[in-house]
């Protein structure tokens, strides 16, 4: 019994000290074996691993790539125009030693706000260099900002037994009291685009709408000019066959000519005309030896029979025509009597304008 009351004690002793030496390292972080704040160990594969139990501990680290947000800070390009920055990170822990000796038992948090201000610094530097305007940063090539950003951390960050893996500006905009400004200077800039455009536009259309008017005035020329070609061909024509069928008998035709005129003359109810006696207009009627030579067809022929005389309706009496002036050679009274020239004889051509 006294032998049982020894081992047990023993027993319980002896599995203490070997579970307390005993530890897991997990595949996804890194362990660091210490022994009164002396770094004694660094277990980076994973497995089971050994301690002394309670002298030396062991203190882990994430060994997966971690997400840092910085905050948001303003920044001043080359054009003086302040910009709102907002970036992250992407890191790892290079070197758990130099971790450890770096931060201390601050771990993570501690390395975290060095790394921060490591960030905030280089953005300052890499956004307000020379030849770096808001325009650039605010465009798709800011991903060269980010790459040098990252470059210029990375050596900065060593010394944290950090790895900066990569760095991204989540977002870039201009401060609130200068959004309205910004947002009116570029309403005004779009605005004098669009009236550019619109003038140019306007122009663009006075010059077709010119060169159609002016084809327009060049066809409607044209065209009036082939129709005065063709009509003046026409009436040199017309000309020539009036000349060809009327010069074989002038005569004829200065009778022609003046009984057209009489019909035109004497239309509707105008049956009288005031005129000098020794007008030209009637000179058919003072020829007192005219004979009208009527022609067979157009002579008027006889009512075959009587009865188709007495169906034609009697022609009214033509009414009396006022008295003309004496005319100097017209006889006197007591002279004797001379033919009178018929009603019916052609009166003379009346003067017409070819």
């Amino acid at each position: 019994m006294r032998k049982t009351a020894y081992i047990l004690p023993a027993v319980v002793v002896v599995l203490v000290l070997f579970l307390s030496s005993i530890f897991v390292v997990d595949e996804r972080e890194k362990a660091l074996v210490l022994q009164f704040g002396q770094i004694r160990a660094v277990k980076e594969e994973p497995g089971l691993a050994f301690k002394i139990p309670f002298i030396q501990e062991v203190v882990y680290y994430d060994d997966r790539i971690l997400s840092l947000d910085t905050d948001t800070i303003e920044v001043t390009p080359s054009d003086d125009r302040r910009l709102v920055v907002d970036a992250f990170a992407r890191y790892r822990i290079a070197d758990v030693v130099q971790f450890r000796q770096a931060v201390g038992v601050g771990g993570l948090r501690t390395a975290e706000d060095r790394l921060s201000g490591i960030l905030n610094a280089q953005i300052r530097e890499v956004l307000g260099a020379d030849q770096v305007t808001s325009d650039v940063i605010l465009s798709a090539d800011r991903r060269q900002f980010s790459n040098r950003i990252r470059d210029a951390a990375r050596v900065s960050a060593r010394s944290l037994g950090l790895d900066v893996v990569d760095v991204r500006l989540k977002q870039t905009n201009l401060p609130s009291q200068n959004l309205e400004a910004t947002f009116a200077r570029m309403r005004a800039e779009r605005e004098r685009e669009a009236a550019d455009e619109i003038a140019r536009g306007n122009e663009a259309a006075q010059r077709v709408r010119a060169l159609a008017d002016r084809t327009v005035v060049e066809t409607r020329s044209a065209a009036q000019r082939d129709a005065d070609v063709t009509r003046g061909e026409a009436d040199a024509e017309r000309n020539g066959i009036f000349a060809e069928a009327f010069g074989s008998d002038p005569e004829f035709f200065a009778f022609y000519r003046s009984l057209q005129a009489y019909e035109t003359a004497l239309t509707g109810d105008n049956s009288r005309m005031v005129m000098t006696p020794d007008s030209e207009f009637f000179e058919y009627f003072k020829n007192q030896g005219a004979q009208v030579v009527v022609p067979e067809s157009a002579a008027p022929e006889a009512p075959e029979s009587e009865d188709a005389a007495a169906a034609e309706p009697e022609a009214p009496a033509p009414a009396a025509a006022a008295p003309a002036a004496p005319s100097p050679d017209a006889p006197s009274p007591d002279a004797p009597d001379t033919e009178v020239p018929a009603s019916g004889a052609p009166a003379p051509e009346a003067p017409v304008s070819e």
